[in-house]
């Protein structure tokens, strides 16, 4: 599959558990949504870019945003399967359970380099610096729009956004009022969600809800069904309120358990959060928010190992303007790690640990020229306890060049900060994780350009080069001598490509939109580096992707949604798999203004088609349908 050397780690680690595995108020509904001309659209407001409100056509970073009307056409069965729909993420599913998620390169099982958030919460591991997407769920019908940043976020969220942010927030509970219910059923997968939402008073709402999943395992590329079939269970609720002197609450939680069919036994996974929030409108022009989360994880995979995982996360933000030129937001945040591992195959020394990361960052928005030109800088600074200081910078300027049109560039830099794995991994005498090791660096250039040249056309392009350096090698620890091998910071590499996007309003009730990206890599090792793999334990990447979606308003309040996408040939031999194109669709019936009938088909081109590994280990995915039935009152 790999080399020797990294197969002694990384794949040890996916054979044993990772690898079998893994609003504010006053937003626009879904209804709203449906009618938005593009106009509208490119003035939605995106936090992700700066962590303040702007316009998605003002925002200086190759963003694009999943809209609550995109995510339920769509006929997405959980977030993984949404984020198809951004054409400027890489996408393969490796099985029931895991997926490998990622951006402008380094996709791979234990994809490291995405920081992904849910509603502020950050749901990464600092097990292998990556995401258990398995466990990773919310209430489809409740999301308000998903922002996707290709390119890193470092100077504002810090370590681990170094190839792109995934942000995911849900819709406050004023806007989720009223009885939910929704059943689906097919040939391979089975689900059911109940929501409610009431007033406590006239200005504190809330909304609990329920759901439950079960996706059939897949089959494997001799057509022999491996039995790992997932479910997953998860409940939680949401509380919001504004007070009389202009305060806004959050307290909000899920609790699930999630578990995967692994022959003889199950891997389980069980968890549970609580997240409050306060903000306060200080003027006209000034803010501050007050952001406290704890996280609990528990993840049980038999024969490997057993792991207790708890976070507490503390973070503050202010913005505020300075004269007439500047707009500051600036924060402090505190978050502790507590890990104990239980090893059963796989080994981490020690076993408990406690990880402290403090951090700070400023950003300053500098209207060079008011309306027209706009420099951003900022840096994040942030101590951890396995490399101790880091800074983050980034430079970023938008020309607004005429209306509707803007063009910008970033220069960036971001981290990789060592994960538990990489400091910690014990398997003598073949294998070690390394004290020595440092984060991987990220050097960005990016420049993009956004227009809108009439009513119903709308394009985005960027480019990038990234200048990555410190990426984790395998090296013999004592060579020539094979073994003991040990992680260190021995490969650099590039990447570049472009992004290009477009929207059409063809009619008041036909859109279509479309993607194309073009990716080129390339990992080597550094000098008196003895790992010859050229990066093929960390990318499992194909050189194009193309998206076309399709959404076509009929008469009688009929809808139909078409989703082809395609994506070229891995290369790379660990994981090598051919080309593939498949197509999704869904009919759907508005019966009433409550009742909603549907009907979705998956991957309808091929009977199963793998997306990801070599023919002795792979998974397919297989062609599916579903009904789904949906009722609001």
């Amino acid at each position: 599959m790999t080399s020797p050397r990294k197969s002694s780690l990384l794949s040890a680690f996916a054979a044993a558990g990772f690898g079998a595995a893994t609003a504010a108020y006053g937003a626009p509904d879904m209804d709203a949504l449906k009618h938005l001309s593009l106009d509208e659209l490119s003035s939605l407001e995106v936090t992700s870019v700066s962590k303040r409100p702007q316009k998605l056509s003002e925002a200086a970073a190759a963003i694009q945003v999943i809209t609550a009307e995109d995510i339920h056409r769509s006929g997405a069965t959980n977030v993984p399967e949404t984020l198809r729909l951004a054409g400027n993420l890489e996408l393969a599913q490796i099985n029931g359970a895991q997926w490998m998620i990622s951006a402008r390169g380094f996709n791979a099982p234990l994809s490291n380099k995405m920081l992904v958030l849910i509603d502020g919460r950050t749901v990464y591991t600092p097990l292998f610096s990556g995401v258990f997407w398995e466990m990773q769920d919310v209430l489809l019908e409740d999301v308000e729009r998903i922002e996707v940043i290709s390119g890193p976020g470092a100077t504002v969220w810090g370590a681990n956004a170094v190839n792109g942010v995934i942000n995911i927030m849900t819709r406050g509970a004023r806007d989720t009022q009223g009885l939910y219910l929704e059943a689906s059923g097919g040939d391979l997968f089975t689900a059911g969600a109940v929501r409610y939402g009431g007033a406590i008073s006239e200005n504190t709402h809330f909304r609990a809800y329920g759901k439950y999943a079960q996706h059939d395992s897949t089959v494997s590329a001799l057509g022999v069904d491996p039995g790992n079939d997932v479910s997953h269970g998860q409940g939680g609720f949401r509380l919001d309120s504004v007070t009389s002197g202009g305060d806004a609450l959050t307290l909000q939680g899920d609790l699930y358990e999630n578990t995967i069919d692994v022959p003889p036994g199950e891997i389980v996974a069980r968890g549970v959060n609580v997240l409050g929030r306060w903000s306060r409108k200080l003027s006209g022009d000034a803010d501050f928010k007050l952001q406290v989360y704890v996280d609990r994880m528990h993840r049980d995979s038999p024969g490997s190992y057993e792991d207790w995982m708890t976070t507490y996360d503390l973070d503050f933000q202010h913005q505020l303007a300075v004269g007439t030129r500047h707009n500051i937001v600036w924060g402090a945040g505190y978050r502790q790690v507590r890990d104990d591992f239980h090893s059963r195959s796989i080994g981490l020394r020690p076993e408990r640990v406690s990880l402290d990361t403090f951090s700070a960052f400023v950003q300053d928005e500098i209207a060079l020229v008011p309306e027209r030109l706009h420099l951003t800088v900022g840096t994040k600074i942030e101590n951890n306890d396995y490399t101790g200081e880091e800074w983050q910078p980034s430079v970023r300027l938008a020309w607004q060049l005429r209306e509707r049109q803007m063009l910008w560039a970033a220069v960036s830099r971001a981290l990789r900060t060592p994960a538990r794995v990489d400091r910690n991994y014990y398997a003598p005498p073949i294998s070690y994780g390394s004290p020595d090791l440092q984060s991987e660096k990220l050097l960005a250039y990016e420049v993009g350009y956004r227009t809108q040249p009439n009513e119903w056309l709308s394009l985005s392009l960027a480019g990038y080069y990234h200048d990555y350096d410190d990426i984790r090698s395998v090296e013999p620890e004592n060579p020539p001598a094979p073994l003991p091998l040990v992680y260190l910071n021995g490969q650099k590499g590039n990447t570049y490509g472009v992004e290009l996007s477009a929207e059409v309003r063809a009619t008041d009730a036909w859109r279509l939109r479309a993607s194309v990206s073009e990716l080129r890599l390339d990992v080597r090792p550094q000098p008196g580096s003895l790992d010859n793999t050229f990066g093929r334990g960390e990318a499992a990447d194909s050189k194009h992707h193309a998206l076309l979606r399709s959404s076509w308003d009929l008469p009688r309040n009929v809808q139909l949604d078409a989703t082809l996408r395609y994506v070229s040939r891995i290369e790379n031999p660990a994981v090598a798999v051919p080309g593939f194109t498949e197509l999704d669709l869904r009919f759907a019936w508005l019966a009433t203004e409550q009742l909603e009938l549907a009907v979705v088909g998956q991957n309808l081109l091929h009977d199963r088609h793998p997306e990801v590994g070599v023919v002795a280990v792979r998974q397919e995915i297989e062609r599916s349908a579903y009904a789904r039935i949906s009722w609001r009152y």
